[in-house]
């Protein structure tokens, strides 16, 4: 019998980040203009390493799964991720493409554009899947992402997630971009335990804009497991259950806000830490907003995360009756 050695194994997208800032976004860049900035800063991001790092941050024990080009960019997130502590065996080099990079536009108030270069993680397929059996095998929980990203992945999404089921992990599904097309995700939500898309991508997939009706249309799909929808500065809605619904507020952000680059892949990451840790769905969802509420303090996705106990500390703050359950 395989005893699990991590408690998450995070596939997919992994980036290496260039944050310009300040930039006004409201306001078309136009050619031959120069735009004074602060300093540019290179730093990871996706899932892999967004995901992950604040996972590790508050405690979990986890590894990373991806592919990377033969560059500099490649060799700067792996010794980013072990400097973290993540296990990086599953971090493979392709012979071909190149890192995937993202130049990362923010504005003074934090918000954020993307230029984003796939890369690498557009060869992750069924096969590659396949070749990490043997770390999903020693997992608790894998996450897949960004669903809408992966491209050599998504048409057969249904047969990637059940190999990594077969495995014996709990799925995850993480989106990103414009969602993805919802013909490719349907056959494989019966399969994923935990989905939590952001709204807008959640809106893209089904058309709908009501959460609830949206965490419905995911039901009528086949989808069993813990569902939601982000909804930024909103908070997020939960659901457990078939009929079941969690209203978790937005976390006042312990310090000024400097980017929310990350929030999302934060909530998620707070929010697999409590189940992971045996909490119930309301206290789960709270740790998920308390994470994202630390990662927005800081300049990209990862600077502004914190230890478990001080990031639990947070949600001691919410009133019980802020958070709605029916």
């Amino acid at each position: 019998m395989i005893m699990n050695e991590v408690d998450c194994i995070i596939c997919g997208t992994c980036v290496a980040d260039i944050l310009v800032r300040p930039v006004p976004l409201w306001a078309p860049v136009g050619g031959g203009r120069l735009i004074h900035v602060d300093p540019i800063d290179v730093t990871t991001g996706g899932i892999v390493c967004n995901s992950g790092i604040a996972m590790r941050r508050l405690g979990m024990r986890v590894a990373a799964s991806s592919l990377v080009g033969a560059d500099q960019w490649g060799s700067l997130i792996r010794s980013r991720l072990e400097a973290e502590r993540l296990d990086t065996a599953g971090l493979a080099v392709h012979p071909t493409l190149a890192t995937s990079t993202t130049a990362v536009l923010i504005d003074p108030s934090g918000e954020r554009s993307f230029a984003h270069h796939v890369g690498a993680p557009h060869a992750i397929d069924v096969n590659f899947l396949s070749s990490q059996g043997p770390l999903f095998e020693k997992s608790r929980l894998a996450v897949i992402g960004y669903f809408g990203l992966l491209p050599s992945l998504e048409p057969v999404f249904a047969e990637g997630v059940a190999v990594v089921k077969a495995a014996g992990c709990t799925v995850a599904v993480e989106t990103a971009g414009s969602g993805g097309d919802i013909a490719q995700l349907v056959p494989a939500l019966p399969l994923i335990d935990i989905y939590v898309p952001s709204r807008d991508e959640a809106v893209h997939q089904t058309g709908l804009h009501d959460p609830r009706e949206i965490i419905d249309c995911y039901r009528g799909h086949g989808a069993a497991g813990f569902l939601g929808v982000k909804l930024g500065t909103k908070g997020a809605v939960l659901s457990p259950a078939r009929g079941e619904f969690i209203d978790i507020p937005c976390i006042e952000a312990p310090g000024p806000v400097a980017d929310t680059t990350g929030a999302g892949d934060s909530f998620l990451a707070g929010l697999l830490t409590g189940i992971l840790r045996g909490l119930p769905p309301r206290e789960a969802g709270l740790l998920g907003a308390a994470t994202a509420a630390c990662c927005v303090t800081g300049l990209g996705a990862t600077a502004g995360l914190r230890s478990f106990d001080e990031t639990i500390r947070l949600t001691e703050k919410v009133p019980a009756t802020s958070v709605r359950k029916t």
